[in-house]
């Protein structure tokens, strides 16, 4: 496979346009018969040289991923369906409210607190939660715009596990026979003649039952995320695409995030038909005008050159560099004991040799004269 842009862009002025580093800014179109080149190109949208901003993907889809769920709560009631009383103090029990009545193992219990067998439990749930978010709207743009040019980068797309080796370029695109493809068998036909089949494959292969207690709610099963199939005109293209393991199928006017980014790792592997890939220059906009669908600009990135190796490396800055200083490190050994070490004694203390030699010779001197006195007594 091929890539048809690169995320580096050259040192220009702000307010220019950012020009691809890539050797092709044209995106070859794919036959649907027979998987082979149709020799025919489409300019590469300006959405795809977006910046790739996955702080802001992982925030967005972290946020829009809790718009799904439902409120629970535990019945208001539960725990405290008695009418249980403390018996006060002076009767050698704790004062936690008991259950009435006689007769049975229940009267006398303890009830309504969280540590009691049949209490409530502690900080119940309730339905007025904030189960939503709300998110900006240019937030939740940005965040497509850069799990778009995401998908157009074949390294991005293999480290979020797709098995593309057999595809024949990124980003793919095929005719708009695509959207006119009536059955499953013709929509597996043609994911196999452009290489997507091992993806597919790799997707059904993963299905396993669910760890926890979701395999009890009706989502018993899970599986990897394959193909995303992006249409413009629906001529039963989302009828053939949506039973085959893996693959997600959404028209390019309704791109969202959940489907760009599964999970919040930008890099889906995604098939476009023609038409789709020529509206995304009227849905996202280019670098000299705005969206002609929407309302949106296209982000422009902090950093005109993402390439920070090559900006230190390059001629311009190491000719205004320092020359690197070679550090003499002195080499540091553990400290020594002066009580316990001779050598360190030494140098705090050169007398210290004398001191010792003395103190030695003052022994010596002393036993030979203790000696001489035993001597003359035993004599």
């Amino acid at each position: 496979w091929t890539c048809s842009c690169e995320q580096t862009f050259d040192l220009r002025p702000f307010g220019e346009e950012p020009t691809m580093a890539a050797a092709r800014p044209q995106v070859t179109i794919f036959n649907v018969a027979d998987g082979e080149s149709s020799r025919r190109t489409v300019a590469l949208p300006a959405v795809f040289t977006a910046p790739i901003r996955t702080d802001v993907v992982q925030f967005v889809h972290m946020n829009m991923s809790k718009n799904r769920r439902q409120a629970y709560a535990v019945y208001k009631e539960t725990g405290h369906e008695t009418p249980a009383e403390s018996w006060g103090t002076g009767r050698a029990v704790a004062r936690i409210p008991r259950v009435p009545g006689g007769g049975t193992s229940r009267s006398g219990q303890a009830a309504f607190g969280n540590m009691c067998r049949g209490g409530r439990m502690f900080a119940p749930t309730k339905v007025w939660r904030r189960w939503h978010r709300k998110i900006n709207v240019n937030q939740r743009r940005y965040a497509a715009v850069s799990a778009l040019a995401a998908s157009a980068l074949p390294s991005l797309v293999m480290a979020r596990g797709h098995s593309i080796d057999e595809v024949p370029e990124l980003p793919m695109v095929a005719d708009d026979s695509m959207e006119s493809i009536k059955s499953t068998k013709g929509a597996v036909d043609f994911l196999a003649k452009i290489g997507a089949d091992d993806d597919v494959e790799r997707c059904a292969s993963s299905r396993k039952i669910r760890a926890g207690r979701g395999k009890l709610r009706n989502r018993r099963h899970v599986m990897r995320r394959g193909p995303l199939i992006v249409y413009s005109k629906n001529d039963g293209v989302y009828q053939s695409f949506r039973n085959i393991p893996g693959v997600d199928v959404c028209p390019v006017s309704a791109l969202g995030l959940l489907r760009l980014a599964p999970g919040g790792h930008v890099g889906r592997f995604i098939i476009f038909s023609e038409g789709a890939f020529k509206r995304l220059d009227a849905l996202y906009g280019t670098w000299r005008k705005k969206a002609s669908e929407r309302s949106y600009n296209l982000p422009r990135p902090t950093m005109t050159n993402s390439d920070v190796v090559r900006l230190i490396n390059s001629d311009e800055v190491q000719s205004v560099l320092n020359p690197s200083k070679i550090a003499f490190c002195k080499i540091r050994y553990p400290k020594k004991n002066p009580l316990t070490n001779l050598n360190a004694l030494l140098k705090v203390n050169p007398y210290a040799k004398t001191m010792k030699r003395n103190a030695q010779l003052f022994e010596a001197a002393r036993k030979e004269q203790k000696a001489k006195i035993l001597a003359a007594k035993r004599k």
